[in-house]
C-alpha cells in the first residue's frame, strides 16, 4: 500500500495533465486521450525505476562511516551509529575484558566505574577501576571504557597491557606500554598506525607510572598528519600481573590551550584496585557472540 501511495504521488503531475486535456472533437479527444495515457504510463514506469535508487542511496548514506570524523569526535558522520552502522566495524583492541554481569557506569558528576578481568582465562583476577572525566561515556560495540568530547575530540580511555612477567612498573621499558596503545589494532590506529611516536616524559609518582606521549594520526581525507598528545597513567593492581592504564589525549593545538590540564586532572583521578572476593565465579563477558572470550 505504501508503494502504491508513493507511485500515485509520482504519477500525480501526469494525471493532472490527462484531466486537463480539452476535447474539441471526437477525433481530437481520442488522440489526446491515448497521448495522455501514454504520458501517465511513462511517468509511472520512470517513478518505479527511480525509487530503488533513492532508497539505496539513503541506506548507503546511513551505513557509511566517516573515518576522519569518527577518529576526531567518536561520531559516525553517516548518521547515528545504529545496529546496521556498527555491525561491520571492528572494535579496537585495548586489552579490556569485562566481568560477566557488570556494566560501565557514569554518574552525573562524571565519575566512571567498571569491573574488569586481568590475568588469563584459566586464572582471572577481578579489578575495580574508576576515574572522573568531564566527557560523556561512549557506548556501542566499538567502545570498551571511553569518554569523549564529541565537539573537540578530547577523550580518555582504558587499556590493559600484556603480562609484566613479575616486573615492577619502574623496571618496565616505556615501549612495553606503547606496544598496547600503538598496536596496529589499537585505539589510536583506526586509520593506519600513528607516526612520530615519542615518549616525552616518564616518571613514577605515588607508585604509578606516568608517561607523556606525542604522536601523529594520518588524515584519510587530506593525507595530512595531525599531531596529538596523550598523558598515560599505569598501575599494577595488587596480586595481578598486568598493568592497567588510563589514557587522556587531545590534539596538539588544544593541548597547548589547556587540554593538558584537563587530561592531568583525569589521570590523577584514576584508581585500579582488586575487587572484593566473593563466592561468585569469575567469568568474562562475551562480546563476540561466542567467537572468543579469551584474554
Amino acid at each position: 500500500m505504501k508503494f502504491l501511495a508513493i507511485l500515485a504521488l509520482y504519477s500525480f503531475p501526469a494525471a493532472l495533465a490527462f484531466s486537463s486535456v480539452k476535447c474539441n472533437s471526437p477525433s481530437t479527444s481520442k488522440s489526446a486521450l491515448h497521448a495522455s495515457r501514454r504520458d501517465v504510463i511513462a511517468t509511472a514506469t520512470a517513478s518505479m525505476l527511480a525509487l530503488p535508487s533513492v532508497v539505496n542511496a539513503a541506506a548507503a548514506v546511513q551505513d557509511s562511516l566517516g573515518i576522519d570524523e569518527f577518529l576526531r569526535t567518536g561520531v559516525d558522520g553517516g548518521g547515528n551509529m545504529g545496529v546496521s552502522s556498527q555491525a561491520g566495524k571492528s572494535r579496537p583492541q585495548t586489552g579490556v575484558v569485562f566481568r560477566d554481569g557488570t556494566d560501565v557506569l557514569q554518574s552525573k558528576k562524571g565519575d566512571v566505574s567498571a569491573e574488569i578481568l586481568v590475568g588469563t582465562k584459566a586464572d582471572p583476577k577481578s579489578v575495580l577501576i574508576s576515574f572522573t572525566a568531564p566527557y560523556k561515556l561512549e557506548t556501542g560495540s566499538v567502545y570498551d571504557v571511553e569518554c569523549r568530547d564529541q565537539k573537540t575530540g578530547d577523550g580518555a580511555f582504558l587499556a590493559v597491557t600484556e603480562k609484566t612477567d613479575g616486573k615492577s612498573l619502574e623496571d618496565l621499558d616505556s615501549s612495553f606500554f606503547m606496544k598496547r596503545l600503538f598496536d596496529p589494532t589499537g585505539r589510536f590506529s583506526f586509520y593506519g598506525p600513528p607516526t612520530d611516536v615519542k615518549v616525552k616524559k616518564s616518571t613514577m609518582v605515588d607508585g604509578n607510572r606516568f608517561l607523556e606521549v606525542s604522536f601523529s594520526n594520518l588524515s584519510q581525507s587530506t593525507n595530512a598528519e595531525i599531531p596529538r598528545t596523550a598523558l598515560v597513567v599505569a598501575t599494577i593492581p595488587k596480586g595481578t600481573d598486568n598493568a592497567v592504564m588510563l589514557v587522556a589525549s587531545a590534539n596538539a593545538s588544544r593541548w597547548k590551550k589547556g587540554a593538558n590540564v584537563a587530561s592531568k586532572t583525569i589521570v590523577d583521578s584514576f584508581s585500579a584496585i582488586p575487587s572484593p572476593k566473593t563466592s561468585m565465579k569469575l567469568r568474562a563477558k562475551d562480546r563476540t557472540n561466542g567467537a572468543s572470550i579469551d584474554f
